[in-house]
């Protein structure tokens, strides 16, 4: 930061070491001090955090940005069911949409093999919103309410998401930092030589993260889509 002729703001610093519970009890002091030549700050590694709207703690299990959203949404939910005889379908559906269900959407590729309670507490919300914009009974199925609204469930949200940025990555090669961690498995046949296959990648560390990198995952994501999905040309080297 002095290199670039940059300030620290030591009221808005913020750090967090993330990692298992084993592995944080290992670190003596958790703290990062910063000297010049006038003072001294020393920063706690706090918990947990918020970096670009997302809350993230030690363990990345989400349940405080998660508790976060249920909240937010859940009120917003109750304003909407409380106004619904107002509203005609349309209206309350674009409502929905762009104030809770966006919520839902935002960042929702960090939530990749969550534990299964977390992602529960999201459907449940997207359930809640669901049967207030089309008023459907409580006691009825949620899945044809769902697809009448077009709405994909949390689970298939989440791997769609992984999937369509796997595809622009693939075909554009950009993010370069997310294009680098996917390698194209070689093709044996010249009649399947635009269907792309991602090589799996060994779990080399502990698997209760390892499972959730999108190194890891998304290799048997992609290669569980249709070949036709699969099929595009590669941009040229550069």
């Amino acid at each position: 930061m002095s290199f670039n002729l940059l300030c620290l703001n030591p009221s808005k610093t913020e750090f967090i070491i993330d990692g298992l519970p084993a592995q944080i009890k290992k670190i003596p002091d958790s703290s990062i001090r910063l000297s010049n030549n006038s003072s001294s700050t020393a920063f706690i590694s706090d918990a947990p955090v918020r970096n670009l709207g997302v809350t993230f703690d030690p363990h990345l299990s989400f349940s405080d940005h998660i508790s976060n959203i249920f909240r937010s949404c859940f009120m917003h939910i109750r304003d909407l069911r409380r106004n619904r005889p107002m509203l005609d379908f349309k209206t309350a559906s674009t409502i929905a949409t762009s104030i809770v269900h966006s919520k839902l959407d935002y960042c929702i590729s960090l939530f990749l093999k969550l534990d299964s309670t977390q992602i529960q507490r999201l459907q449940l919300i997207q359930n809640l919103l669901a049967r207030a914009v089309t008023r459907a009974p409580r006691h009825n199925h949620i899945t044809p309410v769902l697809k009448s609204l077009h709405w994909l469930k949390i689970p298939e949200g989440i791997h769609f998401k992984i999937q369509s940025l796997t595809y622009n990555s693939l075909q554009s090669s950009n993010p370069p930092y997310l294009r680098e961690l996917f390698t194209i498995q070689p093709n044996r046949s010249t009649r399947s030589s635009s269907c792309l296959t991602l090589s799996r990648h060994p779990v080399t560390y502990h698997p209760t993260f390892s499972k959730r990198a999108i190194s890891v995952t998304t290799p048997c994501l992609w290669n569980d889509l249709n070949p036709e999905l699969r099929t595009f040309s590669l941009p040229p080297p550069s």
